[in-house]
């Protein structure tokens, strides 16, 4: 029996389970596990229990909630506990293929008063779409692999492969300890995985689904200058000092023109050559600069074509502005001269730019460009963290898998696109269990994932249990699979 032929029993448990599946992430929803939040860390504790007391329902097995010892600085409470890394298996059958499934549980900070329609952690349906953080980013793909290890358990079908769960707690805030744990577990709890796959993107538009083959990474710098002992007042110091927030917007002011342009020196000249198979690839993807327009809440695009808006999106770098550290920033007037200010910026990162050398790059220009500044105050750039650019084969078996199943589910082929984001743990994945990472989103480019209202529409929740479930089978199966 096919692969297409075989799933239906399945897809029709799953249309079955539809209130149990918005219960399930209601539950979840309604436990604000903000890790960025000190003051809600029992939360995101709390979120861990909810997985494990869900993956035990399940039959789940092996279930463990990793302790990662304390929060490094900074930190108001030097014993603030890191929340557990929650992994699980079903089945370790030598005969089958493995997957191991990662997702988050910790969402981003969320209040009412930001300007939500609805208390953020209640779920609330309404036209169609699931509303509340982490709908879609990333508590609803999490259910979403629940949900289909339940349509399978009722539905009487036996899951195609050996699934391995590993749900962490810090995704928000830099998966501290992460990389670590995949280190120490690639031969122990991760041995025999033989792909990764990750929910946690999203469709580039809200017609057609994709799948991910890339993603830019993130180096993260900030600069500062440092002048007079203390705050000064601008009526009596005012034109006599040299003034470190002068200094600052001088060289922050050279890193980047109006029309997006890098003016690092060696930066552009790093980035891998664009090939013809790869230009071929942005023809047949469903996009135009209104979608870019809808998204931003502005008509404010460089680019007006889709290639050069999507090729500036993902597989050339950017520079971004980010803000300010240590000035005037509330309502009113005060005129203060800051005595010390931070500037932070960061670059993403593609192929095939060397994180280290960009540094080199980054740090000369910046030292240059404050010594033309002739200015007695003190001056310092430095990283503050990065995260490398991954690009897999979107022609492999994971992705031919999972472009048969959401042929399946939706009647089309999807897109493969890259993203502009980062998700740093695809390229530790890949790297230290020597294995492909497939990213297969579940929610659309609309989500409003980390802004108010996040949603995610009911269709793309379950069409996406469907498509997850699918993917499965269809790996199992192999590359020839109908």
């Amino acid at each position: 029996m096919s692969v297409s032929e075989s799933v239906k029993p399945l897809f029709a448990q799953i249309d079955k389970l539809k209130p149990e599946y918005v219960n399930r992430l209601a539950q979840a929803v309604a436990i604000p596990s903000v890790s960025s939040d000190e003051s809600l860390r029992p939360q995101v504790f709390a979120m861990a229990d909810f997985l494990k007391k869900q993956l035990e329902s399940l039959g789940a097995e092996d279930i463990q909630l990793r302790d990662l010892g304390t929060q490094p600085p900074p930190v108001s409470d030097p014993k603030l506990q890191l929340p557990p890394i929650v992994l699980a298996r079903f089945g370790k059958n030598p005969a089958k293929k493995t997957v191991l499934v990662y997702g988050h549980y910790d969402v981003q900070p969320a209040l009412l008063e930001d300007g939500w329609n609805s208390d953020p952690f209640k779920l609330v349906e309404k036209d169609g779409k699931l509303y509340g953080r982490g709908s879609t980013d990333d508590k609803g793909p999490v259910m979403g692999w629940l949900n289909a290890v339940e349509a399978h358990n009722k539905a009487g079908i036996e899951l195609p492969v050996n699934l391995v769960c590993c749900f962490e707690g810090m995704e928000e805030s830099g998966s501290l300890g992460l990389d670590e744990l995949v280190a120490q577990e690639a031969d122990k709890y991760f041995k025999g995985v033989d792909t990764v796959c990750i929910s946690d993107n999203y469709w580039l538009g809200t017609k057609k689904p994709v799948l991910t083959y890339g993603l830019r990474g993130c180096s993260y710098y900030q600069i500062t200058v440092s002048g007079p002992g203390a705050d000064l007042h601008s009526g009596i110091f005012g034109g006599v000092i040299h003034e470190p927030m002068t200094d600052l917007f001088n060289v922050m002011s050279k890193l980047v023109d109006t029309q997006g342009n890098i003016q690092i020196p060696g930066v552009n000249e790093m980035v891998a050559p664009l090939t013809e198979k790869e230009e071929k690839l942005y023809e047949k993807i469903d996009f135009d600069v209104d979608e870019l327009n809808l998204a931003s809440g502005s008509n404010t695009a460089i680019y007006q074509d889709k290639k050069n808006i999507l090729m500036h999106r993902w597989r050339y770098p950017s520079l971004s502005l980010h803000g300010i550290e240590g000035a005037f920033s509330g309502g009113g007037a005060k005129t203060v001269i800051p005595a010390k200010v931070v500037g932070k910026f960061s670059i993403r990162t593609v192929p095939d730019m060397d994180p280290r050398k960009l540094d080199e790059y980054v740090f000369k220009f910046c030292k240059e460009k404050f010594a033309e500044l002739k200015s007695p105050n003190s001056f310092n750039v430095e990283l503050i963290h990065d995260g490398n650019y991954w690009v897999s084969d979107p022609f492999n078996e994971a992705f031919t898998a999972a472009r048969k199943a959401t042929q399946l589910v939706w009647n089309v082929d999807p897109d493969l696109t890259r993203e502009g984001g980062s998700i740093p743990i695809t390229l530790t994945f890949e790297e230290q269990l020597k294995t492909d990472v497939l990213l297969l989103p579940m929610g659309k480019g609309d989500d409003g994932a980390h802004s108010i209202n996040e949603k995610i529409d009911v269709a793309n929740y379950l069409e996406g249990v469907k498509t997850l479930s699918a993917y499965l089978h269809y790996y199992a199966a192999g590359k020839d699979s109908e």
